[in-house]
Parts: structure tokens; C-alpha cells; sequence
């Protein structure tokens, strides 16, 4: 664990936490995971320190928010999906389903 470090974004989907962070790492940015699985501590634990999150150094944090923000903004371009193979429904994000594996159609 890097001390230091500040949040820059959490959020109950671990998927989505994951995909922020590849985002900033792939922009250059040392980010960290964190609460990655204590989600089944939700209920003994507050909400709050269960949610999957992304930590970055101060001096990242303007940087790294905008890049999250430009993500998030940009999932909202493509519509949630159904999976012709399992029915699953997907976020807009996401090309394959998590379920079955299924590539979405074009």
C-alpha cells in the first residue's frame, strides 16, 4: 500500500473500479485498488469503507479525475445491451459478456 495516496474514485461495481483503474494506468498515471473484496463485509462494515476503489498521489488527482470523468461520460455513448447469448443485460461499456462470454453484435 502506497502512503500518500488520496481517492479518486470508488463505486460499488468492482468491473467499472477495475476499468478506471487500467484507464489511468494506461494514461501514465500509478494508481492503486483498494476494498477490492470487501464487498461481502456490507452490512458489518459501513457502505462506504466496503466500496471498491482507485487511489492515486496528490499531485495525480486533478489529472486522474478528468480521465474518469472523460470515461465515465464516454460509457454513456454507447447503449446497455442484452446478450444474444444468455440474456444478460450489459452495460454500454462492455463488449463481452461477463456471463457466458458472448461478443456483442455490431
Amino acid at each position: 500500500m502506497l502512503l500518500g495516496y488520496v481517492r479518486a474514485f470508488a463505486h460499488s461495481n468492482a468491473l467499472l473500479v477495475s476499468h478506471v483503474h487500467n484507464v489511468l494506468t494506461a494514461a501514465g498515471i500509478p494508481a492503486e485498488l483498494r476494498n477490492m473484496s470487501l464487498g461481502g463485509g456490507a452490512g458489518e462494515l459501513p457502505l462506504g469503507e466496503c466500496e471498491p476503489e482507485v487511489w492515486v498521489a496528490p499531485h495525480n488527482r486533478e489529472r486522474a479525475e478528468a480521465l474518469i470523468q472523460q470515461t465515465l461520460e464516454g460509457a454513456n455513448d454507447r447503449p446497455a445491451w442484452t446478450c444474444p447469448g444468455c440474456g444478460e443485460h450489459l452495460e454500454g461499456v462492455f463488449d463481452t459478456c461477463w456471463s457466458c462470454g458472448t461478443h456483442r453484435e455490431s
